[in-house]
């Protein structure tokens, strides 16, 4: 006979399954990114090449086109996933993610206008420009949403269309100054493809720093996921630590987005896959969150070459074609619930 007291030991093996397991596929999922492409490289040869580089051409190409895509992949799923679960848990909104609230497209539009009229600033500096875009984006959401009675639904509609506006503007600086425009393409593209460790590397740093701030703040976004009059009930000081841990939401999108432009729908999807491996506690949803979207980013790149080999698909697409219909089905079932 099943006792509840051995439900949650249950919840948590599973739990530790899921990590061993999300581990073995991220590097599955790494070492397909860099063996597949327009010429395969055999898997053995890979991760041979990988750690001792000998010159030859697969060598040329496992070091300085695949391997910087596959981190750049890595970075980017790691930091939407982990960005995703922590707006999901500071609002409470199951529909919540950098690209619904509109994060993904503020930061675009931030990396777009410095490109534009401040062509001398170094790469590191757009992570920064990027987050203050995309906090903007998500504070204009957030007080539209507020005006009209604030609601999981009404949050997110007011994201896609705050999203859709600044993509229009996007669009509308990349033809008034095409010329200037050009070397920031990526930022609309929405795909890891191309990328060098010269533009890479200075951006690691952000990244990692983020990642590990984020893990160290699970707990309080566990404390703000009990809702505003618990939290205060324990003790939190709610305004700041909301401001702290949204802060480091938008910032960890606002890295990914500098690397690989916007990718919708990966922060929304990827912590509602982890909780329903690791339960709801933010100390497992978070790492989680980060080793699955990482995987995930990796898998869909893979994917996005195969689509029309030799030729590539950008990933963003690929991830949208999966992304929006979970969407839908999530606004639908949270509007049944309301």
């Amino acid at each position: 006979m099943t006792t509840t007291a051995a439900l949650p030991s249950r919840r948590a093996r599973i739990a530790w399954l899921a990590f061993p397991l999300g581990l073995g596929l991220l590097l599955l999922a790494f070492l397909l990114s860099i063996s597949v492409g327009a010429k395969d490289i055999p898997l053995l040869e890979v991760w041979r090449l990988v750690f001792r580089p000998d010159g030859s051409t697969d060598s040329l190409i496992v070091q300085t086109l695949r391997l910087p895509r596959a981190v750049a992949a890595l970075a980017v799923g790691a930091s939407l996933a982990v960005s995703g679960a922590m707006l999901q848990g500071i609002t409470r909104n199951p529909l919540a993610g950098p690209g619904i609230l509109g994060v993904n497209a503020g930061a675009a539009l931030g990396i777009l206008v410095a490109v534009v009229f401040l062509p001398a600033l170094p790469p590191q500096i757009f992570v920064a420009v990027a987050f203050v875009g995309g906090l903007l984006a998500a504070g204009l959401v957030y007080a539209i949403a507020t005006s009209a009675g604030l609601t999981p639904v009404r949050l997110a509609l007011a994201g896609v269309a705050v999203g859709a506006l600044l993509a229009a503007l996007s669009n509308t600086l990349l033809t008034l100054f095409e010329e200037r425009a050009r070397g920031a393409m990526f930022i609309l593209a929405g795909s890891v493809a191309g990328r060098s460790w010269e533009g890479l590397l200075p951006i690691l740093p952000w990244v990692a720093a983020t990642l590990i701030l984020a893990l160290l703040s699970a707990q309080l976004v566990n404390l703000l996921a009990l809702g505003e009059d618990v939290a205060r009930g324990l003790g939190v000081r709610v305004g700041w630590v909301r401001a702290w841990t949204t802060a480091l939401a938008v910032l960890a999108a606002a890295t990914a987005t500098s690397i690989a432009g916007p990718i919708g729908f990966l922060g929304l999807m990827t912590p509602h896959l982890a909780r329903g491996l690791v339960g709801t506690d933010y100390r497992r949803v978070l790492p989680f969150s980060a080793v699955l979207g990482a995987a995930i980013l990796l898998l869909a790149d893979v994917g996005a070459r195969l689509v029309d080999k030799p030729l590539e698909t950008p990933v963003g697409i690929l991830i949208t074609a999966i992304g929006a219909p979970f969407f839908v089905y999530l606004a639908r079932r949270t509007g049944q619930e309301k």
